[in-house]
């Protein structure tokens, strides 16, 4: 198999390489811009099996194929919002988002095994998909949810949840009053109800509010802290893959 990774985060490419190298697949070659990718697929045989990131340092992953025709499989890598990945599932093997688990990875290498008599048949949608980033469809994002509290059932608006987030497999919500309520949903779930105007998935165990956030520090591993109003019980830490989708999000 003959692996390309286009990813402009080079500790994120790097990580990757070493995931796939534990599957036994082995990548060939990074790429890390769409100029640079441009360039190598004007000299190079296109690979087997792409794996793509969409946002690159210097425009969409896209605009290096309104140069270049790929007859590459693709495995989409991205940290966008949900209701963008319809659109990534219907034009693409897979697509995995940031950041990548190891489980997730393997199912979408399997997946490229079983399909890959045709997956270099399928003709990408590019389009469409942009469409969807550039300009969003207008959506309505859920308002409120409900929790049980013995034989009642109370209704917390989003206006007042601070975060989400994961703690021994429940989902809970915590409110600018500094309660805690379990909730009937996953973290999964809440990336396609959530305005993402508003609410940004950090980790994979908290997404944040952005007018909770009182204070962002710099942390470990090129890492970021966040200070809430009012949540304190547990360290709120920006994984690094998801540090440069953050700062764009808080502009």
């Amino acid at each position: 198999m003959n692996v390309l990774i286009i990813e402009d985060e080079k500790p994120s490419a790097r990580r990757l390489k070493r995931m796939l190298e534990k599957l036994d697949v082995t990548v060939n070659q990074m790429l890390y811009s769409v100029e640079e990718s441009i360039n190598w697929f004007n000299s190079n045989s296109h690979p087997d099996l792409i794996f793509l990131d969409i946002q690159l340092s210097d425009g969409l992953s896209f605009e290096i194929f309104d140069e270049i025709d790929i007859k590459s499989a693709i495995i989409f890598t991205t940290a966008f919002d949900e209701y963008a990945l319809q659109a990534f599932k219907l034009n693409s093997i897979d697509y995995l988002l940031k950041p990548i688990d190891e489980e997730e990875l393997q199912s979408a290498v399997d997946k490229y095994k079983i399909l890959k008599p045709q997956s270099q048949n399928v003709q990408l949608n590019f389009e469409d998909i942009k469409k969807l980033l550039i300009n969003p469809l207008e959506r309505e994002y859920k308002k409120r949810f409900t929790t049980k509290i013995g034989q009642h059932l109370k209704m917390i608006t989003v206006d007042e949840i601070e975060c989400f987030y994961s703690e021994n497999k429940g989902t809970y919500a915590h409110t600018i009053k500094g309660r805690n309520y379990l909730l009937d949903t996953t973290l999964e779930k809440l990336e396609d109800e959530l305005s993402p105007e508003i609410f940004f998935r950090i980790s994979r165990k908290f997404y944040i509010n952005i007018n909770a956030i009182k204070d962002i520090i710099s942390y470990t591993n090129s890492r970021l802290q966040l200070k809430l109003n009012n949540y304190s019980e547990h360290d709120i830490i920006v994984a690094r893959e998801r540090v440069k989708e953050f700062k764009l999000w808080l502009e």
